[in-house]
Order: C-alpha cells, then structure tokens, then sequence
C-alpha cells in the first residue's frame, strides 16, 4: 500500500458521504415544499421534523464531506505531483474536467445551502417538481469526474 493509495481510498470514501447528501437534501426540499397543501398540525409538524433533517444532513455529512473531499483530493494532486515537482497532468482534458467538475459540485453544494436559509427565512419558491427535475444533477457530474479519473481519456 502506498500513501497515493490510502488518499485515494479515503478520497472516494468522503466523496460517497458528500455525493449521498447532495442527493438526499433535494429530497428532503422537495417534501418540505409540498407541505404547503397539508393541513395544520401535521403540516407545521412535518415541515419541523424536515428542517431538523435538513440542518443535520447539512451541518453532520455535507460540509464535513465536501470538507474532506477537498483537502483529499488536493493531497492528491500533491502526491501524483511528486510532491509539487511536476504539474504536467494538471492541464490534461480528463484532469480539467474532473477538477470542473468538483468546482460544479461545490458549486450546486452552495446553492443548497444558500436555499436551506431561504426555506428557513421562509422566502424560498422553489417547488417539490423543480427539486425533483434537478436532483440527479450531482450524479450527472459524477459520471463524468469519475469516467475522467479512471479512463484518463485525453491524456
């Protein structure tokens, strides 16, 4: 084992824990929309227990994860590198869109994160349908990263 593999290993294992909550929180925004049609209490009561699972997926596995995904995959770039010698791979087609990529993903991460303070404020007007049509967006950038790092294509 070297230590490229151990980063490597731990670097897919945070991106699992990021990439399975910028599925889920959709999800979860999807359903806290809808209950605008429920009647109280079960309404106010379920938007309450949604919000709860929102802040903890939010604040326990996403940040953390894209957290540790990010000092990963720099110590990788780092190590593949040969300890900052050669940055040759850097602006290889496979490398720049996988680095596009974390970028896109970082990116989506934001807004949903800037949209759990609206739906908290109250003021956000996205409905169930536009979290459903966008929910799979994480994983359509997934397919490419990860295709880019094991095909290499382009190298």
């Amino acid at each position: 084992m070297t230590l490229y593999d151990l980063a490597r290993g731990l670097h897919i294992l945070a991106v699992i824990a990021w990439m399975a909550g910028l599925l889920f929180l959709p999800r979860l925004y999807a359903y806290d929309a809808e209950q605008g049609d429920k009647t109280e209490p079960l309404k106010s009561e379920m938007r309450a227990l949604l919000r709860t699972w929102q802040r903890r997926l939010l604040k326990i596995i996403l940040n953390p994860a894209m957290g540790v995904s990010w000092a990963l995959g720099l110590w990788l770039l780092w190590i593949r590198s040969g300890d900052g010698a050669d940055w040759s791979f850097v602006p290889r087609p496979w490398m720049v869109a996988k680095l596009a990529g974390a970028i896109a993903l970082s990116g989506w991460h934001g807004y949903l994160s800037a949209e759990y303070r609206r739906i908290q404020a109250g003021t956000s007007a996205r409905t169930g349908r536009f979290w459903r049509m966008t929910n799979e967006i994480p994983f359509l950038i997934a397919i490419v990263m990860v295709l880019s790092v094991t095909l290499e294509w382009g190298a």
